[in-house]
């Protein structure tokens, strides 16, 4: 049964290897030599992620970073048109991305690594635009960076018009009060400790006597 969940889920998701890299660390004896692998995980539905892992062997790496993908998924907003719900921007080290909604049929305007990032994550018709770099890494994490930038208020707003769900309405009843009621003074009770402390009146101070004065 747990290896038949698996397969559903690895068939419902696809993998794509965006990078491969041979790294080596260097010692003072020896330099270690392996893989580092990039992985793009994707539905096509809303959710996508990237990670990256180093291994001995091209395999061994692939492996690492698709289970580590799969572990930290995120969703990202879609409208009715499969689009962005307004214009973004962001930055990451070197690299600056813009994504830019875009109306039915236009497609998706999109190159290097954004567009794998963008067609995993079920993105139809959007454009956008790279500056300043052609690393792949860098262009997916700044692009993933920038749909995650987005409020989750505005993915529950679309989701609800793309559900065609009705937001419940409030009803607050107002305390309606007349112009009669509003002239009218208010009297308060007076407390007989507040009536004793009103008839008492305050001491009232003798001058004192003049000295004669000395011949």
């Amino acid at each position: 049964m747990k290896g038949g969940n698996k397969d559903k889920t690895k068939k419902e998701f696809d993998e794509l290897l965006l990078e491969v890299r041979r790294v080596t660390r260097v010692t003072t004896w020896w330099r270690r030599m392996s893989f580092r692998a990039t992985v793009l995980v994707g539905n096509k539905k809303g959710k996508i992620w990237l990670w990256v892992s180093k291994g001995a062997d091209v395999s061994i790496a692939v492996s690492k970073a698709s289970r580590e993908a799969y572990k930290n998924m995120y969703i990202v907003p879609l409208t009715k048109d499969n689009t962005v719900p307004y214009m973004t921007s962001t930055k990451y080290k070197a690299c600056f991305v813009k994504l830019l909604p875009a109306k039915a049929g236009t497609g998706l305007k999109a190159g290097s690594s954004v567009r794998a990032v963008l067609e995993l994550a079920g993105y139809e018709n959007m454009l956008s635009k790279i500056v300043w770099s052609n690393n792949k890494l860098n262009n997916a994490i700044a692009t993933i960076k920038a749909l995650s930038s987005y409020k989750h208020s505005d993915f529950f707003s679309n989701f609800l018009t793309k559900k065609g769900a009705k937001t419940e309405e409030v009803v607050v009843e107002a305390t309606t009060t007349t112009p009669a009621e509003v002239a009218k003074p208010v009297h308060k009770e007076e407390s007989k400790e507040e009536k004793k402390i009103g008839d008492t009146k305050p001491a009232v101070k003798k001058p004192a006597p003049k000295k004669p004065a000395k011949k």
